[in-house]
């Protein structure tokens, strides 16, 4: 009786230290024993663990996005109010170390003065108007590989770093509207003016391939006279001339210049006196 209580008691004091936990998908989980995290991560899932020396961390790995509102130095020091937003994810193989290193308060502790410091040290370099051009894209680009630089190294990656909305002082965002307006229209008028010289261009070409086009065919004119003029002996023009004359039924006069006179027999067909034909 006294053996079967005690086995009773073990029993239950095991269910009431006995306890589980649950990874959700998107995380992974940090068993700690006695306050030492275990160096295997637990993947999603149902996990069984005794409550009294261990409990479970879950540390998201899905991207997770950060908002910052912070005042932006420009290179000209003017002092630019500025809301960034951070995407970044823990790398599933190194959520040991980061919670061994910085802590379940990552974000605030590491995360945020490094942005903070990146987002400084690149705006210094740009102007004012960079943030309202296509430098845009440049400046997220350049504090993301700051971030990446420092914050790589620790387990943690940073995949884009983006600008939602920027606010000038009222009258250099004016200003700035202005001169990015001129800009634009004196790339315009660069613009236009390339696109006319290649049109001139464009013309001078075609203008002078006519011109070539043109002494060619002069040529080719010249040389088949040419070969005409040899091909027309004296033998063939006075055939060419009686040949005419016989085609014809009309009364016909006759002129000749002395060297090859013709006659009409009396058929009305003429003939060569002196080849008597």
């Amino acid at each position: 009786m006294k053996r079967k209580a005690t086995l009773t008691a073990l029993l239950v004091c095991a269910f009431a230290t006995s306890g589980c936990a649950v990874v959700n998908q998107g995380e992974v989980g940090l068993k700690r024993v006695w306050g030492r995290i275990q160096p295997e991560a637990l993947e999603p899932g149902f996990h069984s663990i005794e409550v009294v020396s261990t409990d479970v961390i879950t540390v998201p790995i899905r991207t997770s996005n950060q908002t910052y509102d912070l005042v932006l130095p420009s290179k000209e020091g003017v002092n630019i109010q500025a809301k960034i937003s951070v995407l970044y994810r823990v790398d599933p193989a190194r959520a040991v170390d980061v919670i061994s290193s910085v802590g379940e308060e990552y974000e605030q502790t590491l995360i945020g003065p490094v942005f903070r410091s990146q987002a400084a040290d690149v705006s210094a370099k740009f102007l004012a108007k960079d943030l309202y051009s296509a430098e845009r894209a440049t400046i997220e680009k350049a504090i993301a590989k700051g971030m990446s630089d420092i914050l790589g190294a620790r387990g943690i990656i940073v995949e884009a770093v983006l600008m939602k909305n920027i606010q000038l002082p009222r009258g250099l965002a004016g200003s700035i509207e202005q001169k990015l307006q001129a800009e634009q229209q004196a790339q315009q008028m660069e613009f236009e003016i390339e696109r006319e010289k290649l049109k001139a261009k464009r013309a001078k070409i075609q203008a002078e391939g006519d011109r070539a086009a043109q002494l060619i065919r002069a040529q080719g004119d010249r040389d088949a006279q040419l070969i005409r003029a040899e091909g027309l002996t004296d033998a063939v023009l006075r055939l060419r001339a009686i040949e005419a004359i016989e085609r014809s039924s009309n009364t016909k006069i006759i002129i000749t210049d002395g060297k090859s006179p013709l006659q009409l027999n009396a058929g009305g067909v003429a003939t060569d006196p002196y080849s008597g034909k």
